[in-house]
């Protein structure tokens, strides 16, 4: 069929064309920030998940939605070996400029770009990667002691203060949480706290992969109760069939059982998988409805054209002996394994090969779901490790 008229969307963050199995998710983080908008008691919400189940695609979309109802979002995704104060800076900056534009809180919204100065100042020797430029002069004393905690609790606070004051809130939505390092998130945490303490107009909504709900109790004992982390993870059959469908259908195009069954077998229900064999069937079908045969060849297709990118790009990153410790938990199966079994594998003892595990948990390409136990974040991986190094001994 026409790949001009294919609905399908894979790819990082893309919105699918039928978010399926979401929209409660969507409500409770609507809720939670419209009543932190009206200065209510409420929790903002943190998403974790495997990677492909759908986060960022998740919190982009309740962040355009607050956008459309007036809420202020500073929009930030947290890549690795970057500092805190280098990612929220900017994005502030631009926030509090726009924030400045109303004569009712300019007032105030310059004091928060003047404590963005101090702060910035007084922390750009020590994160070398802070780099921004400001109009404003700093207010001797506001955000700039020099320590994280103190001031971004500061400029926070005065950040809420300016937002207060246009009725207005103030949201960071932060992706890959889980790569900022846990002294900084808990500076961060606490900051927001102290916010949330007044009933400030000022919240974080992130999303991270799995590890994210430990690192952020290790950082501060209290973040369960500040922020509800909410598991995500792939989509149940009938949602499943709804994001294939659905598209599909607003081109009077369906998909027969036969088709349905075997992308559902090979995708689990993961939302970026199930855009891929989309994509694929609908390219390689004649006519509709597309078939099992169509749905069969769209998955030599689909594993090609993930080993080549959605897998390359991570694989590319290990050293030798991190590649050798995933192929040994590729060998033992999908699901979780015990660090002693896959260390068995490498011949190896379990103290021998830490290392290279805790490396490879700070990479975000696996995840520890229960003590002493280790999976891949990156759903399909393992099938992955043996296509690309068949032979293992």
């Amino acid at each position: 069929m026409d790949p001009r008229r294919n609905p399908f969307a894979p790819g990082a963050g893309i919105p699918p064309p039928e978010l399926a199995g979401r929209h409660d998710l969507i409500e409770r983080g609507a809720v939670a920030l419209d009543r932190i908008r009206a200065r209510a008691a409420a929790r903002s919400l943190i998403f974790y998940g495997l990677r492909g189940v759908g986060k960022t695609v998740l919190l982009n979309r309740i962040r355009t939605d607050a956008e459309g109802r007036g809420i202020l979002a500073a929009r930030v995704e947290a890549p690795e070996e970057r500092s805190l104060p280098a990612l929220l800076a900017p994005s502030l900056r631009a926030l509090l400029t726009r924030l400045s534009r109303g004569a009712a809180a300019k007032a105030a919204a310059r004091r928060a770009l003047r404590a963005l100065s101090g702060f910035a100042t007084a922390l750009k020797l020590e994160y070398e990667d802070l780099q921004i430029g400001l109009e404003f002069d700093p207010e001797p004393g506001l955000a700039d002691s020099g320590d994280l905690e103190t001031d971004l609790t500061a400029l926070l606070a005065t950040v809420g203060t300016a937002a207060a004051e246009r009725d207005a809130a103030v949201v960071l939505f932060i992706d890959e949480l889980q790569y900022v390092r846990e002294e900084q998130l808990a500076a961060l945490i606490g900051a927001l706290h102290s916010a949330s303490q007044d009933l400030l107009p000022i919240t974080m909504m992130a999303a991270g992969l799995p590890q994210l709900v430990g690192q952020a109790g290790r950082a501060k004992s209290y973040a369960e109760r500040l922020f509800e982390f909410v598991p995500m993870d792939r989509l149940d059959p009938a949602a499943a069939e709804a994001a294939l469908c659905v598209p599909a259908g607003k081109s009077n195009v369906t998909f027969d059982d036969a088709a349905i069954s075997e992308i559902l077998a090979q995708t689990f229900g993961y939302p970026y998988f199930l855009q891929e064999w989309g994509k694929h069937s609908w390219n390689l079908a004649d006519r509709s409805p597309i078939k099992g045969n169509d749905a069969r060849r769209a998955t030599v297709q689909a594993l090609a054209e993930l080993d080549a990118s959605f897998f390359r790009v991570r694989f590319d990153r290990l050293t030798p002996s991190e590649k050798r410790y995933l192929r040994a938990m590729a060998e033992l199966g999908p699901g979780s394994h015990r660090s002693g079994n896959i260390a068995d594998r490498l011949g190896r003892r379990v103290t021998a090969v830490a290392p290279v595990r805790s490396t490879l948990i700070a990479k975000g390409m696996i995840y520890s779901p229960a003590h002493g136990d280790t999976a891949f974040t990156v759903p399909l991986f393992d099938g992955f490790m043996k296509r690309t190094i068949p032979e293992w001994n």
